[in-house]
């Protein structure tokens, strides 16, 4: 999987080495609890949705990505693109520590994301699920340009959907 940068952030393959700062940062109730995927807080419910993310990349050959801040060589969070069996099409995500947030962190790698997705994957069109009490992950959908397109019900609760058309594409 390819390794991207961003004027703040090093985006490179999650790893098994990551299960320390993964764990930290789902065991803040209020991150898991922000999550569409209903991760819980304790370290098994951290290394299935470790294990899940790096084996999405197994089977898709593309998933979320450990973001890195270049500056201190922190882990912030993941994000990336996915779309796992049942996920309604191809999405953009990002789940970052609590501790970096409101540095403009998830918007910068969802950005680049996009921009995978649009070079790499060849998609013609981009969403993202969204939790409709998560004011912090709409912010950010609205700043990449998604808009709200519609409400579904996924794994049993109501979600918004935002996404946008990104055009042709070249692969």
């Amino acid at each position: 999987m390819t390794v991207l940068e961003t004027d703040r952030l090093i985006m490179r393959p999650l790893t098994g080495d990551d299960f320390a700062d993964y764990a930290a940062m789902l065991a803040d109730p209020e991150v898991a609890g922000g999550l569409a995927e209903s991760v819980g807080t304790s370290p098994a419910d951290a290394w299935r949705s470790l294990a899940m993310f790096i084996g999405h990349r197994e089977i898709r050959g593309y998933s979320h990505w450990a973001l890195v801040e270049k500056a201190t060589g922190q882990f912030v969070g993941r994000a990336g693109p996915w779309q796992p069996h049942g996920f309604p099409g191809l999405g953009v995500g990002w789940c970052l520590a609590r501790e970096h947030w409101g540095k403009g962190y998830a918007t910068e790698a969802a950005r680049a994301s996009l921009d995978y997705c649009r070079e790499e994957l060849g998609a013609q069109e981009v969403i993202c699920v969204i939790l409709p009490d998560n004011p912090r992950s709409i912010a950010v959908a609205e700043r990449i340009g998604h808009r709200h397109l519609r409400d579904i019900q996924y794994r049993g609760q109501t979600v918004h959907v935002y996404g946008q058309h990104l055009g042709s594409a070249s692969r």
